[in-house]
């Protein structure tokens, strides 16, 4: 691993101080889409050698550039996660009654597709777990502005941690370039946020960085069901 470029920033240090309060309420586990927010995530782990376990969802419709990274992430980081997939017969019916693209045609079909292809796996990915670490940022998008730190998902029964809450843009791509943290080449084509192929654009100058996610429903509303609620947040202990 490199040296560790940036650790001495007060945001770097307020991201490690709530991945080891999450470590330490084991088990915990951290869920990577392999986003530009979830490599500062990535390498702060295995920089610092954390005990937070790795999942990602393969939903069986990522883009080719996502999985090229899957396979670099191996090469940089060693075989450092586990993939959770969607039920084939979950997915064969989903298919059969919606269509194989059937989620452009109503929020309906695109939220179901979206709790077959991650909400399901994310429940298997979770069971047990304690805490549960995100990459989710308050300056993403109009559903996230009042982000905490630290949230209570009572429905899934963790503690969900948001170690990049408090992060602007600039911040993360400054600690990717100071550390040489590899990242999905579809960033450089204006991808801010990456999900499945058929429900990911590029964005234009001065767009919602998430404005290239389900681009034809309301951006008041969508997420893809992941972070269908808003937990109650609970407070944290300053860092030292």
């Amino acid at each position: 691993m490199s040296s560790e470029t940036g650790d001495t920033e007060p945001h770097v240090q307020s991201a490690l101080a709530l991945l080891r309060q999450a470590s330490a309420l084991a088990p915990a586990a951290f869920s990577c889409s392999f986003g530009a927010e979830d490599m500062v995530l990535l390498d702060l782990l295995r920089r610092h050698d954390l005990p937070i376990a790795v999942f990602t969802l393969d939903t069986g419709r990522l883009p080719e550039e996502t999985y090229a990274l899957m396979q670099q992430v191996e090469q940089v980081y060693g075989r450092c996660y586990e993939t959770f997939y969607p039920d084939t017969s979950a997915v064969q019916t989903l298919v059969r009654e919606r269509g194989i693209n059937g989620f452009y045609e109503s929020i309906e079909n695109r939220k179901a597709c979206c709790q077959v292809r991650k909400v399901e796996p994310l429940r298997r990915a979770l069971a047990g777990r304690r805490a549960w670490v995100t990459g989710r940022r308050a300056q993403q998008s109009a559903t996230r502005t009042d982000l905490a730190a630290r949230e209570r998902d009572e429905d899934l029964q963790v503690d969900k941690f948001n170690p990049l809450h408090d992060w602007s843009e600039q911040q993360v791509w400054q600690y990717i370039r100071a550390n040489g943290v590899p990242y999905n080449a579809l960033h450089d084509r204006h991808y801010p946020s990456i999900g499945c192929a058929p429900c990911t654009r590029a964005i234009a100058v001065g767009e919602d960085v998430r404005a290239g996610r389900w681009w034809w429903e309301n951006p008041e509303t969508k997420e893809c069901g992941l972070h269908p609620s808003r937990p109650v947040a609970v407070p944290v202990r300053a860092v030292a």
